[in-house]
């Protein structure tokens, strides 16, 4: 008979954040210790944090991580940044020797600023022209994988159960004012450097826990509007719903989540006539666009982040305050592995949005 321990369910993973509302910085290593304590929701395939605010010195520049799989494709890929880019600094990103980690990639960081003629030449904007270069050099270059590109962040992932991953990166070197995390359990895609989470575009990034059933109508709907899904996973084209949706659409994180994590019908009929007609447009203008199947997901973006489950809470989600911090996870015990003593602990309704913004920020319902 199996015992206790040795099954492992297929709906794992862990997702964690750490967030102070007042922008303190907070060091790496306290959300490694937050996500180590899940350790069992994960299989070792996959492993990763996002931090920001952790580039002051570089605030102003998109800071490039990038995953090099030889020398040829790097120097092919650098020969592309120079001719888009204003290179103000690059080296490798700094790791250290861990057991638990190998057959690790070059990895490189570069802090870069579009080319002005490049820029006029294009029509675009700054976020356009980054997002687009990224997704030429993911597409056209074979073995460059840019996982990071926005300003003040970066996105740290690899192949390890997560606490390895922040090891192997030295995040206790780091201090941001938001952390998020992930501890990977693929069940339908590989586990590989390129595909573990976070998953980012410009300074989004996201941590998933689920599956997305709906996959294929959302990822063609996404490049249908010029996105390339390509790095193997379906959590991938999250974060470019979210862009889509924020940068190019306007809408807020409010009524972000409630076009991906949309009502039912049924309830929508309920509602007063006002916000009746909002749900209504929402749910028709954007329909190849919600998601369906289990998902608990954290989605950072400069100056916050956004905590939602799917509308019928198949996937685990607690929220903890103290103070001006703010802190999601998988499980209650990761929360109190670093904030004993809580103000407040709750865990949101399915579709319950928890969207949680620095003090004078708002997008809307933050907290």
């Amino acid at each position: 008979m199996l015992k206790e321990g040795q099954v492992r369910i297929p709906s794992g993973c862990a997702i964690a954040s750490i967030f102070s509302k007042r922008g303190e910085r907070i060091p790496g290593d306290k959300i490694i210790d937050s996500i180590k304590v899940m350790h069992d929701r994960s299989n070792g395939l996959g492993g990763g944090f996002a931090g920001y605010g952790i580039y002051p010195e570089h605030k102003d520049y998109y800071a490039l991580h990038i995953f090099y799989d030889s020398a040829e494709c790097k120097k092919t890929c650098e020969t592309f940044l120079e001719r888009h880019f204003d290179i103000v600094n690059l080296s490798k990103i700094p790791t250290r020797k861990t057991p638990a980690i190998i057959n690790e990639p070059l990895i490189m960081r570069y802090f870069v600023a579009p080319l002005k003629t490049k820029m006029m030449t294009s029509q675009l904007d700054e976020n356009e022209f980054v997002a687009r270069c990224v997704f030429r050099i993911n597409k056209e270059i074979d073995g460059a994988y840019v996982f990071s590109s926005g300003k003040n962040m970066g996105v740290f992932k690899a192949v390890g159960f997560p606490e390895d991953v922040g090891e192997f990166y030295m995040l206790e070197q780091y201090a941001g004012y938001l952390w998020t995390a992930h501890g990977r359990y693929p069940t339908n895609t590989p586990g590989w450097w390129g595909g573990a989470h976070p998953f980012a575009l410009l300074d989004l990034s996201v941590v998933h826990n689920g599956e997305i059933s709906s996959y294929d109508a959302n990822r063609r709907t996404m490049e249908m509007h010029g996105y390339s899904c390509t790095l193997l996973t379906d959590t991938e084209v999250i974060t470019y719903i979210v862009d889509y949706f924020k940068r190019k659409q306007g809408l807020t994180f409010s009524e972000i989540s409630k076009v991906i994590a949309a009502p039912f019908w049924k309830q929508i009929e309920r509602m007063p006539q006002e916000e009746k007609a909002l749900y209504t447009y929402l749910r028709k203008a954007f329909s190849p666009l919600l998601i369906t199947g289990p998902f608990s997901v954290i989605v950072g973006f400069e100056g916050g982040f956004m905590a939602l489950n799917d509308r019928l809470k198949l996937r685990s989600m607690v929220i903890g305050e103290k103070g001006d911090r703010v802190y999601a996870a998988s499980e209650e015990g990761a929360i109190r592995a670093i904030e004993p003593h809580l103000d407040k602990v709750w865990a949101p309704k399915g579709g319950e949005a928890v969207i949680c913004m620095l003090e004078g920020d708002n997008h809307g319902n933050s907290i």
